[in-house]
């Protein structure tokens, strides 16, 4: 039987009071909740405070470049789908330099989860905007204020990811079931997660999340099969913010139309003879 005591916590580097705390221990409740073995999960992250993550526990463990957890936690989940695969990072991360891998991994629905700690700031680099800035937040690089900003949630919905859901680091029971729920899913699972910085962000704080943060799940009329209705609540920001699943949608999953794992994964399959390709190179030269 797994427990806690199989994902314990090493030393970490992030700041006392982080919800980043939040986020780890949700994650490991999560996989002792669905039954997962450390040998059994590898988590993908990018660069950042967030991409820290897989550092202080116990599992299979990739780091990628700024940006780009997505790709390579695809390319895992193909070579290996009997694995489960997670993907973590921040909103600079995954929303700004890897933006378009978000976007086309949404689209094709592979079987991953993707946990993002949105803090709304780049922590790592002391304290920039990021794309989830609220309008009008002062930093370093915005002395004017940030003038745009990237709604995750409505992005997600109109991409028709099948499994949106946000949680909040400062709910951890919540949030663990928010992430076990999507690594359940049978397909791309997006968990947004509202992240305090408690060094770079002096508005998004705690105490400013706990008083407009509302669970869905409490809502006995509320539909996340809706679409429409989930792209509305999407727009939700500012005096109410709602957490749990927003939208979800049964739909094949990428590696499902993939012939050659029908029988087995791609690591459990005899290894091709690359001489047997020669005659046709020889043709093409």
């Amino acid at each position: 039987m797994v427990t806690l005591d199989d994902y314990p916590v090493t030393t970490t580097a992030w700041c006392p009071g982080c919800g980043n705390f939040g986020i780890l221990t949700a994650v490991r409740k999560a996989l002792v909740a669905v039954g997962l073995a450390p040998y059994q999960v590898l988590i993908v992250s990018g660069i950042g405070q967030a991409g820290k993550l897989p550092h202080y526990t116990k599992c299979h463990t990739l780091n990628e470049l700024h940006g780009r957890a997505l790709p390579a936690a695809t390319g895992a989940k193909i070579a290996n789908h009997e694995l489960t695969v997670i993907a973590v990072g921040g909103d600079g991360d995954g929303y700004g330099e890897g933006g378009n891998h978000f976007i086309h991994a949404m689209h094709r629905n592979t079987d991953i989860t993707y946990i993002v700690h949105d803090n709304q700031v780049y922590a790592l680099t002391k304290g920039q905007a990021s794309p989830t800035s609220d309008i009008g937040y002062v930093t370093k690089t915005t002395p004017e204020g940030a003038w745009a900003q990237v709604n995750p949630i409505t992005l997600a919905v109109a991409s028709d990811a099948s499994f949106v859901a946000r949680g909040f680091a400062g709910d951890i029971e919540h949030l663990a079931k928010l992430i076990s729920l999507g690594i359940q899913h049978k397909g791309f699972a997006l968990i947004d997660v509202l992240q305090p910085c408690v060094s770079f962000n002096t508005r998004n704080t705690f105490r400013w999340y706990r008083e407009r943060v509302y669970k869905l799940d409490e809502d006995a009329t509320y539909n996340p099969n809706d679409r429409a209705a989930a792209f509305q609540k999407s727009l939700e920001w500012g005096d109410h913010v709602p957490i749990g699943v927003i939208y979800k949608k049964d739909r094949p999953t990428y590696e499902s139309g993939l012939p050659a794992l029908e029988e087995t994964p791609l690591v459990k399959q005899p290894l091709l003879n690359p001489l047997q390709f020669d005659p046709l190179l020889e043709e093409l030269l």
